[in-house]
This record gives structure tokens, sequence and C-alpha cells, in this order.
């Protein structure tokens, strides 16, 4: 079975940022690190903008989110902590999905930088858009000197269908000579205008005091 995905994108807002990272940091991601089928759980900064955050969950499989583990601690459940520093967040994007290519990929351990690519497609290029996803512009990034592993995944729930992560040695990766080269094509350029609801996040692996 496909690995599975949960990921929470969110700005800071008007959450105090110290009690946010202290939030996250001493239970928010600790409950759900102790999910039966949480696999990787990690945080992530912008690269830019440090009051925007990411988080992703590695699952083994996108069914964890309907076990009773998890229902737990989520939804209704939230503790009172988490429903007052998530009431005054600006989200992003939540998603939950399987992952679509290669299927099966854990990411690396030591990944210190990650970029995020969501979107929703027009219906009628949905066939072709994940033909040039899998067949040219995965691989093509894939081979950037600094990409670690390129994942894709298809969403479940949430306002954005697709997701690819890119985990990369920095983010700095994205601003290389060869990552704009890798991006550049006819199919891209085709295809890109009837992208939908796109958002692109670069990201810096989040440690605590660092």
């Amino acid at each position: 079975m496909a690995k599975g995905t949960l990921i929470a994108a969110m700005g800071i807002g008007r959450a105090a940022e110290d009690e946010f990272h202290d939030w996250y940091d001493t239970e928010h991601l600790p409950e759900r690190e102790r999910v039966p089928g949480f696999l990787l759980c990690r945080r992530w900064l912008g690269a830019d903008d440090p009051r925007v955050s990411v988080a992703t969950y590695d699952l083994e499989n996108a069914k964890v989110l309907q076990s009773s583990g998890y229902l737990a601690i989520g939804g209704d459940n939230l503790s009172p902590w988490s429903k007052r520093v998530t009431a005054r967040v600006d989200r992003l994007m939540r998603f939950e999905g399987d992952q679509i290519l290669p299927g099966d990929q854990l990411p690396p351990a030591d990944a210190g930088g990650l970029l995020l690519n969501a979107m929703n497609i027009a219906p009628e290029l949905e066939a072709e858009f994940n033909e040039w996803y899998d067949k040219e512009h995965i691989p093509a990034l894939a081979a950037v000197p600094g990409v670690l592993a390129a994942r894709r995944f298809r969403g479940a729930v949430g306002n954005r269908k697709y997701v690819a992560l890119y985990s990369l040695t920095t983010p700095g990766v994205v601003e290389s000579p060869e990552w704009k080269a890798a991006r550049q094509s006819d199919w891209t350029t085709r295809l890109t205008p009837h992208f939908r609801d796109h958002l692109r996040l670069v990201t810096r692996r989040y440690v605590r005091g660092g």
C-alpha cells in the first residue's frame, strides 16, 4: 500500500511566536509522533519568512488518519492549547493524501530544505498533467545536484488535489542554475497557465532554538 501524508501549512498570524513554537514542539507534534502509523514528523519554516510554518507527517498509509489513535487527538478532540493557538493562525493549506510517485519512499532524515508545490489542474488536462509530472518534470528536478528526494501525492482531503515535495540539502538549491534549467521545457510552458490554486513554499528545516 502507498505511503500517506498529512501536511499542515500556516502563517503564524496573530499567535505569539514563542508560544506557537512551544505548542508545536512540546504538545502538538509529540502527540502525533505517538500515534501508530505516523512515521516521520518534521517541521519547516519559510526560507525567507520564518513566520510561515509547514509540518509534514509521513504515514504508513492515509488510513492512519481515520484510526482511533489519531481521532483521539485530532478534529473535535484537539486540546485546549491547540484550539487556542490554531484560532490565531492563518491557514494556508491542510492536505491529506497518498504518495503516487514513487509510492512508498520516505524522505531523507538529513534534508536541510523542503520545497512544497501544491495545485489543482484544469480537469480536461489532468491526464496530461500527470504524464508530464511523472515522465518529465519530476525526473528532471530529481537529477539536480542537492535534490535528495522528489515525491508526489494525490489528495483525498484538502483544497488542492496534488502536492509535490522536494527534499533538499539547503533551500538555496531552488536558486541554482541547474534547478532553473531543469524547470524549463516546452511542455512545462504549455501546462503552467492551467495550474489552479498554486501554492509554492520554499522552507528550511526547523531546529528548536536555532
